[in-house]
């Protein structure tokens, strides 16, 4: 006999050949979560500050010390602000969000036209770079100088390589003696899907088991 209802359990797939790019991005950004959020701040050609939040952030090496930002270009094919100025003066700084930003980054999301100081809409303290031009955040727990190392262009997005060559961070948040980061205190936002945010109050440790151990475990020893 057969079952008119589909099965609750089978997968629902998808060929992301045959789907249009936005189709592609509500699949991505719903399920590869929570992400990091940064608010990226980098000077013009002019010397002006720009701030900027991105999700499309993450860290993929140590040697060289590499962080990874996707900036996408607007609907018009113009590049953002946060592009533009890393092609023009190569080096942008990557702030950490915590959550007692999120307002701050919030205002510093509006599409303001160029030229608009986002750092001093939101009412963010802009404190000088050590190694290169772009200013970083004070309230951020932590943020990373980078100079720029390589760009990929593909389809309608920048892939932004940077080196990280400076990193401040906020007393309470780093011991500096054995460099262990106080996640609590780091007290990071992360993005989910849509107008989603999460906190990363909810933490647990895993340590990574040896061979022996997981056999050990296995059996039942």
């Amino acid at each position: 006999m057969n079952d008119a209802h589909p099965d609750p359990v089978a997968p629902v797939a998808f060929d992301f050949e045959a789907l249009t790019p936005r189709e592609r991005y509500k699949l991505m950004i719903g399920a590869i979560v929570p992400r990091p959020i940064a608010l990226v701040t980098t000077r013009d050609a002019q010397g002006r500050a720009n701030a900027a939040p991105f999700s499309f952030i993450n860290c993929l090496s140590a040697d060289p010390a590499l962080v990874a930002l996707g900036v996408e270009y607007r609907p018009s094919g113009a590049q953002k602000d946060t592009g533009r100025n890393v092609r023009e003066t190569r080096a942008f700084t990557v702030n950490i969000v915590s959550a007692a930003m999120l307002d701050a980054m919030n205002v510093c999301a509006v599409p303001f036209e160029p030229g608009v100081d986002e750092l001093r809409e939101a009412g963010l303290t802009v404190r000088a770079g050590a190694r290169v031009p772009p200013p970083w955040i004070g309230e951020a727990p932590a943020a990373f100088e980078c100079r720029h190392h390589s760009t990929l262009v593909i389809g309608s997005r920048d892939i932004i390589l940077g080196e990280i060559v400076y990193a401040h961070f906020r007393a309470d948040v780093v011991d500096p003696g054995n460099l262990h980061v106080d996640a609590g205190r780091l007290d990071a936002l992360g993005r989910m899907g849509g107008h989603g945010y999460c906190t990363t109050r909810d933490r647990f440790d895993l340590p990574t088991m040896s061979v022996e151990a997981f056999r050990a475990r296995a059996s039942g020893a």
